[in-house]
């Protein structure tokens, strides 16, 4: 089972960011087809952005406890959200107390089978380090592409990476482009994959990273390399999908 983010990015055109869509379920059956397994359930969850409620993207997906607890957003770099505004960890228990398990009965599956993967761009970028990090009991993986990590600089870093679970058990997968945004992302990146090999993560085993040359921050250049975190994510040992 995959969770993605962004939910409104994933399958659907006429709701995407710029009519572009991630083309998931596509690499999701491609990669499947090449190594012979069932394609995966994904759960493409909605983020709370509202007329009424317009920074509703933010308050889900910003890492809740290291914002509470120190983690400064640098200034002119986040809109200005109160602490306690964020929702991340309800967010959260929303997807894995209420969303996945009703979506695995609903399609006949046992949701304690099945091997759990999250994925997210930018800020879902670092939803999906959170979400790994508060919950290892549910996800075994992951993928991570263009983490924003600009929104908390080294802070931010720090206390991801110290919140995820001990290696061998988890896998991760980071990447960034050198466009756009994506293009001042390599120094904080570099520092999370030092942190991420001084923690005990094997580079290309546990966790991997990579930087896609003239890849931005949109979903066209997202979609073209998803096939990748995707495989990473199926080469796993889990029993299912």
């Amino acid at each position: 089972m995959l969770i993605a983010h962004d939910g409104q990015n994933v399958f659907d055109h006429r709701t995407a960011t710029r009519h572009r869509t991630w083309k998931m379920a596509q690499s999701a059956i491609q990669v499947s087809r090449e190594l012979g397994i069932a394609p995966p359930v994904i759960i493409a969850v909605f983020h709370g952005t509202t007329k009424e409620n317009p920074w509703g993207r933010l308050k889900d997906l910003a890492p809740q406890d290291p914002f509470q607890n120190g983690v400064q957003a640098p200034n002119g770099n986040v809109p200005a959200v109160r602490q306690e505004e964020l929702m991340g960890n309800a967010y959260l228990h929303q997807i894995t107390d209420e969303i996945a398990p009703s979506i695995a009965n609903q399609v006949g599956l046992n949701l304690g089978d099945l091997d759990k993967a999250v994925i997210g761009s930018s800020m879902g970028g670092l939803a999906s380090l959170y979400a790994l990090g508060k919950r290892p009991d549910f996800f075994s993986t992951a993928l991570a592409l263009s983490t924003h990590w600009l929104a908390g600089g080294a802070p931010l870093v720090d206390a991801l990476v110290d919140l995820l679970p001990p290696p061998e058990s988890h896998k991760i997968w980071m990447s960034h482009g050198t466009r756009g945004h994506d293009a001042k992302y390599g120094p904080l990146q570099r520092y999370a994959d030092s942190k991420m090999k001084d923690a005990g993560w094997i580079f290309n085993r546990d966790f991997t990273s990579h930087v896609y040359k003239k890849s931005g921050h949109n979903e066209r250049s997202w979609a073209r390399y998803l096939d990748q975190p995707m495989r990473f994510w199926l080469t796993s040992d889990a029993k299912s999908h």
